[in-house]
């Protein structure tokens, strides 16, 4: 199998617009070099494995939110934390929660078709969409969002807030995180996981989300990155890179 892809590339004499997804701003903002190799190149990173049971959470909490988007009711989660909103009911919810699809936006300055599936919505009395995002952990600590790898999930709510702007909705700077909390102190297993659930407010600022556009179109017209000093991948290819040209040198 070639590990190059061949498709979605982008090309820098290219008119048509191009498609980028949330997943891949936030793998710029990471890592330009890996970023530039994905959508350039075609050499995406590794691929990680599927987390088979997060989906299986979003997956329940989708459909317990959906009767209450259905019945234009409140979630008890909703009643618990004191949040006055509902499941918002829109034609497009589905669309908008499903990967390759979700919201979409075309900023003409950039040529970029910006693409981010969100997990929920919700809408409050003033008419304000509320981006909720599902996530599932465990953990015997107190869930937050201060560790270094959850600042990602900022950054994927507040993209998910841009995008709704754009398309011209009212938004609430504050969203949620919908927390799953498998419980591991339970006597036995007997075949089921149980869980708490958490909800923790986030109040989003998307400034910086068009000022980035701009980075990433002027990196995809460039030349290659030079390698992060903190990304463990550019780490991986440095050091192989250097073992494969003393192999080389060693054969002469």
């Amino acid at each position: 199998m070639n590990a190059q892809r061949t498709r979605n590339i982008y090309k820098p004499a290219g008119s048509d617009p191009y498609k980028l997804s949330r997943s891949k701003i936030e793998l710029f903002t990471e890592c330009p070099r890996c970023f530039y190799l994905d959508r350039r190149c075609g050499v995406g990173r590794p691929p990680g494995f599927p987390f088979t049971l997060n989906s299986a959470v979003d997956a329940l909490f989708k459909k317990e939110f959906d009767t209450h988007r259905y019945n234009g009711t409140k979630h008890p989660l909703m009643e618990q934390y004191g949040v006055d909103a509902v499941p918002f009911a829109h034609d497009m919810i589905n669309e908008w929660r499903e990967n390759f699809k979700g919201v979409q936006y075309f900023h003409r300055p950039t040529n970029l078709v910006i693409t981010g599936a969100v997990d929920d919505i919700w809408v409050n009395p003033k008419g304000e969409l509320i981006v909720v995002d599902y996530k599932a952990t465990s953990t015997e600590y107190e869930i937050t969002l201060d560790a270094e790898y959850r600042q990602g999930y900022k950054r994927q709510m507040e993209i998910y807030q841009w995008l709704l702007r754009q398309n011209g909705f009212a938004v609430s700077d504050t969203g949620y995180f919908v927390y799953a909390n498998g419980q591991k102190d339970r006597a036995a297993f007997d075949g089921k996981l149980e869980f708490t659930v958490v909800l923790l407010a986030y109040k989003g600022d998307d400034s910086w989300v068009e000022p980035r556009l701009h980075d990433i179109v002027a990196c995809l017209n460039g030349d290659l990155p030079d390698a992060n000093p903190t990304c463990e991948y550019c780490a991986y290819r440095s050091v192989a890179n250097t073992y494969e040209g003393k192999k080389k040198k060693a054969k002469k």
